[in-house]
């Protein structure tokens, strides 16, 4: 009997480990394990002391330039001494694979492991080294521009916004805040002087999940997988943001932001321009997450993603963060 068409699958580790060895010369007692699904698929293989991580992007989800871009830019701060997790070429001298799954052809790149380990609460010294590290990277990526998406108002707070009128109704509270919200960040972006607002490549998603600490204290960085174009200040402005939703206590917080802040200026300055609005993007970026949670419905959030969920966020997330931040002008130095 004919298979029945898929949209997505879950690829064997077991034989993902095998092609791994075929690919790249790993000794046959190689182990591999998925480490986790989500937007794209992750497995870490064991070689001895070596280990690597080998992410599988979801169909149709990268284009290959992207992914291209993607690894230029890794190897643009590797070879400028930043920390982080570095793409490997196969025995063939190439960095991307292609994989026949059930849905269709999917991209694969094999990672160098980030040494340490996820830490969802750590100190001020280390908010000190990771604004050291934003700003090392953004030193490097001012003003050099790869060929993927340009994170712009429009991509933000309007594309994202039309994904999530799919799965929460017009007429909710949420929903009509969250309109007029829109309109009150759009207006207060356009006002910005963008002369003052350094451009570049930004990472996007910089916060606890996506880098590893050391006993040492050292810091490396991974998941680029939202890197692209715009103004370097959203990523401030979205660690900032992570930093105000895993920190409940008010001074502990405000005093590992001080330290954060004071990390990132003692390599590269912030502008007084982006300092006041980071944060109206980072509701902004509130915006974006929402509507790639509601795009990638089929495939990853299902499991939590119902109306419930997103008022819950809207309200204990994007509205507080926006009241206490946005309307009262904290300022955030």
């Amino acid at each position: 009997m004919r298979n029945f068409p898929v949209s997505s699958s879950i690829l064997s580790a077991t034989h993902i480990g095998l092609f791994l060895q075929d690919k790249y010369g790993f000794a046959t007692h190689a182990i591999c394990k998925l480490l986790k699904t989500g937007i794209n698929h992750s497995y870490l293989l064991t070689d001895g002391r070596s280990k690597h991580v080998f992410r599988l992007y979801s169909l149709s989800w990268r284009r290959h330039t992207e992914i291209t871009e993607e690894l230029r830019l890794l190897n643009l701060l590797r070879d400028a001494g930043v920390s982080v997790s570095y793409p490997v070429k196969d025995k063939a001298d190439a960095y991307i694979q292609q994989l026949n799954a059930p849905e269709g052809t999917r991209f694969g790149v094999l990672f160098s492991f980030a040494e340490g380990e996820k830490l969802l609460n750590f100190d001020a010294s280390m908010h000190f080294k990771v604004g050291e590290t934003m700003a090392r990277i953004h030193q490097v990526t001012h003003n050099i521009q790869l060929q993927r998406v340009n994170y712009t108002p429009q991509v933000l707070l309007i594309d994202a916004f039309e994904k999530l009128k799919g799965f929460l109704s017009s007429d909710t509270e949420e929903m009509q805040w969250m309109v007029s919200t829109q309109k009150y960040l759009l207006n207060e972006i356009s006002r910005a002087d963008t002369n003052q607002l350094r451009k570049g490549v930004t990472h996007m998603d910089i916060w606890f999940d996506n880098f590893n600490i050391t006993r040492e204290g050292n810091v490396t960085l991974f998941d680029f997988d939202f890197c692209g174009n715009g103004w370097l200040c959203y990523d401030i402005a979205y660690y900032i943001l992570q930093l105000h939703s895993t920190e409940k206590v008010e001074a502990e917080r405000d005093g590992k932001q001080k330290s954060f802040l004071t990390g990132y200026q003692s390599v590269t300055p912030i502008s007084a321009e982006e300092m006041r609005l980071l944060p109206a993007l980072g509701v902004s970026m509130y915006f974006f997450y929402l509507g790639i949670q509601c795009e990638r419905f089929d495939n990853w959030s299902n499991v939590f993603l119902n109306e419930t969920y997103l008022k819950r966020y809207i309200n204990l997330l994007v509205k507080k963060y926006f009241h206490e931040n946005v309307l009262k002008g904290n300022n955030v130095n």
